[in-house]
């Protein structure tokens, strides 16, 4: 069979069709794809199993002895559980207050830099002022700062302030960052700025159209960002110990340094908190789990 084309000069030239694909190259075809699936799948399990292995073997250290933690070769399955590590700790060091300070931690500089990084990105995104590519482009360039670069000038400050063994010193020194304002200003990029022209027209204000059409569009971006915060707060362990010197004020991540003396660890109990101060990150993603994905795969997608 051939197919007839009509040429610029009008004259037409016939042209061999395709040959027809055969039942087997089908299967063929269908076969590979299948196999390319299983493969994929069994990557993607193998990768899977990589990262949880660690979690695995902490949480099957926290039921054994403190002997028995690091014997080679691993014993996966301990010959002795000790379930009363978990009603222990709670009385060998003060938990529930660690616990306590973490999750108040987590909470108000998660608020303070969601609120503050959602208002600065719109003022960078949907604002219009002299300077404002240049001025971004330098706040951004802080992200590549190393902390340790800056680390003793703010305890200077925080030590003149007379705020160091307080929790105001760290809810202060982390309550901005320059992180949230790029992950925000870049999902605000991508609600057309038409909405905004429209409400200016209506009358409203730059705060009324941030606090009222900007950010109930944004809720993907802003669990992304809550959610990232929090996990970095919670697990974050240099900025408690170096402003932190009262036991009473101790996150949870101090308070695991109780099981470690000067001669020995009970690194049992050390694999017991662990696992509780993971608790909380995961029921917290496994709330939001749905906006935290949406808003990382829409940041950045212009249109």
């Amino acid at each position: 069979m051939s197919t007839t084309v009509l040429r610029k000069d009008s004259t037409q030239v016939s042209e061999p069709s395709p040959p027809p694909v055969s039942r087997k190259a089908v299967h063929r075809r269908r076969a590979l794809r299948a196999v390319g699936r299983v493969l994929l799948y069994a990557a993607l399990a193998a990768v899977a199993l990589a990262v949880l292995l660690p979690f695995v073997w902490t949480l099957v250290s926290s039921v054994k002895a403190d002997r028995d933690v690091f014997t080679v070769p691993v014993e996966w399955i301990p010959r002795e559980f000790h379930w009363d590590n978990y009603r222990r700790i709670w009385t060998d060091i003060p938990l529930a207050a660690y616990l306590g300070n973490s999750l108040f931690l987590s909470v108000v500089i998660t608020f303070l830099q969601v609120l503050t990084g959602s208002f600065a990105a719109y003022g960078f995104a949907k604002m219009r002022f002299p300077g404002r590519d240049l001025l971004f482009t330098g706040y951004i360039a802080t992200i590549a700062v190393p902390w340790q670069a800056y680390m003793i000038p703010q305890y200077i400050i925080m030590q003149k302030l007379d705020l160091v063994n307080t929790h105001l010193s760290l809810i202060l020194l982390q309550a901005f960052g320059a992180f949230g304002v790029f992950l925000m200003r870049q999902f605000y990029l991508t609600i057309p700025d038409e909405i905004s022209e429209a409400a200016r027209l209506d009358g409203l204000t730059e705060y009324g159209i941030w606090a009222r059409i900007i950010l109930p569009l944004s809720k993907p971006a802003l669990a992304g960002l809550a959610l990232l915060t929090f996990v970095q707060t919670w697990n974050d362990y240099m900025g408690p110990f170096i402003y932190l010197t009262d036991n009473r004020l101790w996150t949870v991540q101090l308070g695991l340094r109780s099981f470690i003396g000067q001669y020995d660890a009970q690194y049992a109990m050390i694999m017991t908190g662990s696992v509780l101060s993971v608790l909380p990150i995961l029921v917290v993603f496994l709330l939001g789990q749905r906006y935290f994905v949406r808003g990382i795969a829409t940041t950045g997608v212009k249109g």
